[in-house]
């Protein structure tokens, strides 16, 4: 089933500034923190080099840039999280879809591999995996997709021919050539699976309950 919706729909379900979770999604974990740092650190060095270098008055501009380097750490998630949602907010028409799950399944995938010696003295691969969990989706019309997203216990709920539901995103006016499909809601779970939370999801959900009402489940 896929339910065109208004076209400033868009706006409303994926906002120009960074929610919450997808802040969080880009805060990620420690090592970032500390990716993040350094760069705020090299920033707030490389200005003062150059303010130096143009002595008082380019010290006195360069003040303003050292500042925004400073806090790089703590802005870049509402700025990374922002230009990824714009990407989406782009596309002309959107539509509610519902399908279900035609497959699950884990798979593995290379996050880093780093050089080690082992007691032999022989220079060794290390891999750094993590398990990813795989959903196929599909509808009648034919439509298909992969979600995939980092393993949680939790997802061990989620079953085959089970409802799925999500916004795609294209610019065809016919939905033909869909381009992009959101993170997706799973009701009878009342589960969000998806690799970004592009979504506000409070809004798809009021969404969602107004169509019910007219088109019933």
């Amino acid at each position: 089933m896929l339910i065109p919706l208004k076209q400033n729909a868009i706006n409303d379900l994926i906002p120009a500034i960074a929610t919450g979770k997808q802040y969080a999604y880009y805060w990620a974990n420690f090592p970032t923190l500390l990716k993040n740092l350094f760069i705020s650190l090299v920033g707030v060095l490389f200005f003062w080099l150059l303010g130096s270098f143009f002595g008082r008055a380019g010290d006195n501009i360069s003040l303003i840039f050292r500042i925004v380097m400073g806090l790089y750490w703590l802005w870049s998630p509402i700025y990374w999280a922002s230009v990824r949602n714009n990407r989406f907010r782009r596309y002309r028409y959107c539509g509610f879809w519902r399908g279900k799950v035609l497959d699950v399944y884990l798979t593995e995938e290379i996050v880093k591999e780093e050089s080690a010696i082992d007691k032999l003295g022989r220079v060794i691969i290390v891999e750094n995996r993590r398990r990813l969990f795989n959903m196929e989706i599909a509808d009648k019309s034919g439509f298909r997709a992969t979600i995939t997203t980092p393993v949680k216990r939790i997802y061990k709920s989620i079953n085959r021919g089970q409802a799925v539901e999500g916004l795609l995103l294209t610019n065809d006016p016919d939905f033909m050539n869909i381009a992009q499909i959101t993170d997706v809601y799973i009701p009878r779970n009342k589960l969000w699976l998806g690799e970004y939370p592009y979504l506000r999801r409070d809004v798809f959900l009021d969404i969602r309950r107004e169509l019910a009402a007219i088109y019933g489940r």
